[in-house]
């Protein structure tokens, strides 16, 4: 092997050891050998971008950085949030906007350590984060909001992303008392054009922006989903497509009289989904699902619920019409115990995109959140933003029973890590009393050591003047591993 081959391989080695902004496949179930020939290694570069919390002047937001702690990891390194410039928030196609030099919302502290920070009213920014070394592997920022009254009343919570160029927001709305924004932000040095389709119960909807819409460099721009098109609707699929350059997308969904929540993108279209985390006292449980592709779908659909999977009565099968968003009001479908909606095709299988609409109480005081379809946990992930009282674990194993170990970091006020390992059966979901070890705020990360494929969420909660606040994130892979290839050779080469 001469030293061009080797130079290569060394090349490939380096490129695929550093993630950030790329999407990211993740890495293989536990026990396997990613692709057969493959090791895996701690990421050495994240990015996450966090989109503007509120337009609310009595809005409190949150934040909280965690890095896990990953064998294998730099030993140096450094992660920072800064703040991205402010655009319109009109739906305009972008401005020159001008960057806040304010002081930043937190600083990130080394793995095993949670770090807050917070901030009030409306002007608080976007945020583009970077990490890199140590901090970089599974970093994960929590950005939650309470909003004291008005539009999207309640707690508001969202996990911050990677930078990505395609995106699916099944259970959008430009009904009469919706104000949907989709938030747009671009970490990169040039601009991004991006295109954003609308699709309703007969199709696509007409728009307004036929052009793309302009996200200028290290800028954030949020679009009002009611500018772009006169056609109300309550139930629509958003699909955000990147025409040039990369920015992480996010819906943000609030109703006038229901409270609100973030909408994060779905898993890509596949033939089967799953959407972790229904609360056991939900009192509307909606489905919203749409098809990109040609073909109709048909799906049954079941609750993995504690004692198994079972199918909601009158709510057998849904059938999606290929290019139209549908609609499934599921009602109180968990009936006091928690669950997990499991779709899968009824013959062939036709990729599709899902996102449940989750309401808590009723009349004046209820309030929403939203379960869009995830990928499985894979090798570990990671929930920021936990405390002792307020924080509900859920964990589904929809093929086949799996054992999961799951870590409480140490708080932000200090202690120690708490590990417990856990036993999901197959075709069940069990909401868990995650272990604490620490004061304060602290960080949860899922690993599975054996079984089956598990899907998990998190909810918080936090009840104000006898409204249930509450808001659910999904939890997918961290990103903190990457499958390498491994460089075969034989090494006699070198000795002629």
């Amino acid at each position: 092997m001469n030293r061009t081959t080797l130079s290569l391989i060394t090349c490939t080695v380096a490129l695929a050891a550093v993630t950030g902004f790329a999407a990211f496949d993740p890495p293989a179930p536990p026990g396997t050998d990613a692709a057969g020939s493959a090791t895996e290694r701690p990421v050495e570069r994240t990015g996450l971008l966090c989109p503007a919390p509120s337009f609310s002047d009595i809005a409190d937001t949150a934040y909280t950085s965690f890095t896990p702690v990953t064998q294998g990891a730099d030993s140096g390194g450094k992660a920072a949030l800064e703040a991205a410039a402010e655009q319109s928030a009109d739906g305009g196609k972008g401005g020159k906007g001008a960057a806040k030099k304010d002081k930043a919302v937190l600083t990130p502290k080394p793995p095993g350590t949670p770090a807050v920070g917070d901030t009030s009213g409306s002007d608080t920014p976007a945020l583009i984060g970077t990490a890199d070394g140590k901090y970089a592997p599974g970093w994960t920022v929590q950005e939650t909001t309470r909003i004291a009254a008005g539009t999207g009343s309640g707690l508001q919570g969202v996990t911050c992303t990677p930078a990505d160029t395609d995106f699916w927001f099944p259970g959008a709305s430009t009904a009469k008392g919706r104000t949907d924004y989709v938030h747009l932000t671009n970490p990169d040095d040039g601009a991004a054009v991006v295109d954003i389709k609308l699709y309703g119960k007969s199709g696509a909807v007409k728009t307004t922006v036929t052009d793309g819409i302009t996200v200028p460099p290290h800028s954030s721009e949020p679009v009002l989903l009611s500018t772009l098109t006169d056609d109300a609707q309550t139930d629509l699929t958003v699909h955000v497509g990147v025409r040039s350059g990369r920015v992480g997308a996010t819906v943000q969904a609030q109703d006038d009289a229901g409270g609100g929540d973030w909408l994060p993108a779905a898993a890509d279209p596949a033939g089967s989904l799953v959407l972790p985390g229904i609360p056991k006292d939900a009192t509307d449980v909606r489905l919203v699902a749409f098809t990109p592709g040609d073909d109709d779908a048909d799906l049954k659909v079941r609750l993995a619920s504690p004692d198994g999977s079972i199918t909601p009565a009158g709510n057998e099968t849904v059938h999606v019409k290929a290019g139209m968003t549908s609609a499934v009001d599921l009602g109180p479908v968990t009936r006091g115990e928690p669950g997990s909606l499991l779709l899968t095709p009824t013959d062939k299988a036709v990729p599709v995109v899902a996102a449940l609409r989750v309401v808590r109480g009723k009349g004046s005081a209820q309030e929403t959140a939203y379960i869009p379809a995830t990928a499985p946990v894979g090798r570990r992930a990671t929930a920021a933003d936990n405390s002792a009282k307020g924080t509900t674990l859920s964990l589904t194993a929809p093929t086949a029973t799996a054992t999961v170990k799951v870590t409480a970091s140490a708080g932000s006020g200090g202690g120690s890590p708490a590990t417990k390992t856990y036993t999901v059966k197959g075709g069940t979901s069990q909401d868990i009393s995650a272990p604490t070890g620490g004061k304060g705020t602290y960080a949860l990360t899922v690993e599975p050591v054996s079984g089956g494929p598990v899907y998990a969420a998190r909810m918080l909660t936090g009840s104000s003047d006898g409204v249930p606040g509450f808001t659910i994130q999904t939890l997918p892979s961290d990103r903190g591993l990457v499958a390498v290839p491994r460089a075969e050779q034989d090494l006699s080469v070198l000795q002629r």
